[in-house]
């Protein structure tokens, strides 16, 4: 299994850990200091070694940090995490609703002046820091420490991941390294940057055409890389153990002469404030060095894939739909034997699941933490089964399933949302209002330029009519054999990148009664453009392409509550899969797919 059920955070010892840490803080000479949820590379995913906010505090989501002062100790997470947060922390952290409550401000409220508020320099962005800055004022001081003051009293911290470098196909990239590297480099002379410093490990791994293994769930090593517009060089700061069962053709360095190699360059040097560490700026500061701030020159270019990783990455998505269809075959099965007074766990799901993706022999790894909330488990966004929490299906709950696979060909992810026993009429409704928002977006046709915020609210009107919402974005770009969470695009209400041809995203409303239940449905799409119309006139319009082909539980669709346009794309779409999954099923699944994907 790549899952483990074992709880991760240990609550118990957040008093003693806190404790320590103000000790240290005291001997450091700083009234505060910042414990994120990140490493050097700012990703959603971190390596044991720098799992810091989990270690002090206990809490497990992918998202949130800690501001320790020698009184207080908010956890500052966002509406996927407040319920997760209150489970999993001791009664010394208290939980603080993020985006509504700012680090800044509620520091401000609880330090005086010629406070010191200490942060590491290579776990935060220059964005980050600048904005703590802002708001707490000239009179407190916000200063980078080192070492780091949670390090000196982890005793038993892990070492750094060694995970092994392997080559990514050219043909499945779509693009050979050098042309990439050639595209970059002529971006880096058109804004008029002399080199990039590169801290995102997807980026490095999209670039160079490399996956590497140093954090679970995401295929990419830990590196950093500056690019030269001039030359076209590249240098590549990666531990060379990981390197010994490929040959690249840059030079190697260790990671951590990265920031030395920094200053000494002539600039200017493209650094992206929103991502690379604040060390980065730091040391091009201090050695005079100019530089610029803009995005990752890889970001966009990622972002828009390749013929080749749409083709690819499509024939994965089959694959996986495949498992997804004879997973749900065996969850019908299951959910009789519950009815009969069997017992079914959410981690029997989970296995189960996990089990059908590593039968197409392709798995590499799942691509994000298996989510198998069971009734009132379905509300916890992004809850993960423990043994501790282990579940039963129940007769009349929902059960939400959350789930993905890594693959060396592609990256998938989706939710589905089924009925164990028959389903209230509560339910029903609710997951009718999700299913026309999901639909309504697969549905969408736009004029090229329009961002993520605009087609938003598109997933969220049939939830607004009935008072209703959701706390989470509708969708979030997702990588080719590269990572599940993937920028800078997005469907949500922050987003103001245009959406572009080749872009893949997630699109996933839901809706979560605490408590009682959660209802999301998810597939992942692509941007192409949208089939010219009669009457259009001769702007460019884009539309989605649907990747994912699971279908989805009739028993919780209200069809008198669908448009006939929504019915219509039902029946499209199940009929889609029916004929996509002829000759990858076994007997006994076929028969069961043609009950379920029936005309409604």
């Amino acid at each position: 299994m790549f899952q483990s059920f074992e709880t991760a955070g240990q609550r118990d010892l957040g008093p003693e850990r806190l404790a320590a840490l103000r000790a240290a803080m005291e001997k450091a000479g700083i009234d505060a200091f910042l414990v994120p949820r990140a490493d050097a590379h700012q990703g959603e995913y971190v390596a044991p070694r720098d799992a810091r906010l989990q270690w002090l505090t206990g809490f497990t989501g992918s998202a949130g940090f800690c501001v320790v002062t020698q009184k207080e100790a908010g956890l500052f997470v966002d509406g996927r995490y407040t319920v997760q947060a209150r489970d999993q922390v001791a009664d010394c952290f208290s939980v603080v609703r993020f985006p509504q409550a700012k680090a800044g401000d509620w520091l401000a409220e609880r330090l005086s002046q010629g406070a010191r508020v200490g942060f590491d320099p290579w776990l935060h962005t220059r964005a980050a820091v600048e904005a703590l800055n802002d708001a707490l004022g000239s009179g407190i001081a916000v200063m980078p420490v080192e070492p780091n003051p949670l390090d000196t009293i982890w005793p038993d911290q892990p070492a750094p991941p060694q995970g092994l470098v392997r080559l990514f196909p050219d043909d499945i990239a779509g693009k050979t390294a050098p042309e990439k590297i050639a595209e970059i480099c002529e971006t880096l002379k058109a804004d008029g940057h002399a080199f990039a410093a590169l801290s995102l490990p997807d980026s490095i791994a999209w670039l160079l055409n490399i996956r590497g293994s140093d954090i679970p769930r995401n295929p990419v090593p830990h590196a950093f890389a500056l690019v030269e517009a001039g030359t076209g060089d590249v240098r590549l700061f990666i531990d060379e153990a990981k390197l010994r069962d490929v040959e690249v053709s840059y030079p190697v360095f260790p990671p951590e002469s990265v920031v030395q190699a920094l200053s000494q360059l002539s600039g200017p040097v493209r650094i992206d404030r929103d991502t690379a560490p604040y060390i980065f700026s730091h040391a091009l500061e201090e050695a005079q060095v100019k530089f610029v701030y803009a995005p990752d020159p890889c970001l966009l270019p990622k972002a828009c894939k390749t013929e080749a990783e749409i083709a690819h990455t499509s024939e994965a998505h089959l694959r996986d739909a495949a498992a997804m269809c004879r997973f749900l075959h065996w969850l019908s099965d299951a959910e009789a034997r519950v009815l009969q007074g069997e017992t079914i766990t959410e981690i029997d799901v989970v296995e189960g699941l996990e089990g059908f993706r590593r039968a197409t022999d392709r798995l590499l790894d799942i691509s994000f933490e298996t989510i198998a909330g069971s009734g009132p488990h379905g509300a916890i966004v992004h809850y993960r089964v423990t043994h501790d929490t282990n579940r039963a299906l129940a007769d009349g709950e929902l059960l939400l399933v959350d789930s993905g696979g890594q693959y060396d060909d592609g990256t998938t992810d989706i939710t589905r949302t089924m009925a164990i026993g028959t389903p209230t009429d509560e339910q029903i409704d609710t997951y009718t209002r999700v299913l026309k928002g999901m639909i309504a977006l697969s549905r969408a046709r736009w004029p090229k330029g329009l961002a993520g915020r605009d087609l938003d609210p598109l997933a969220r009107a049939p939830l607004w009519r009935h008072g209703q919402d959701f706390d989470h974005g509708t969708g979030h770009g997702v990588g080719v054999a590269l990572s599940v969470h993937e920028g800078p695009q997005r469907i949500s209400r922050q987003s103001d990148i245009p959406l572009e041809v080749g872009m893949i995203l997630s699109n996933e409303p839901g809706y979560y009664r605490e408590g009682a239940f959660g209802v999301r449905i998810e597939n992942l799409v692509a941007i192409e453009p949208a089939h010219p119309l009669p009457d259009q006139d001769d702007r460019e319009m884009l539309a989605f392409k649907t990747l994912t082909w699971v279908p989805l539980d009739r028993r919780l669709i209200d069809v008198a509550a669908l448009s006939p346009g929504e019915r219509a794309w039902i029946d499209t779409y199940h009929a889609g899969i029916a004929t996509r999954m002829t000759g990858r099923l076994p007997a006994d699944v076929v028969h069961w797919l043609g009950d379920v994907t029936a005309p409604l």
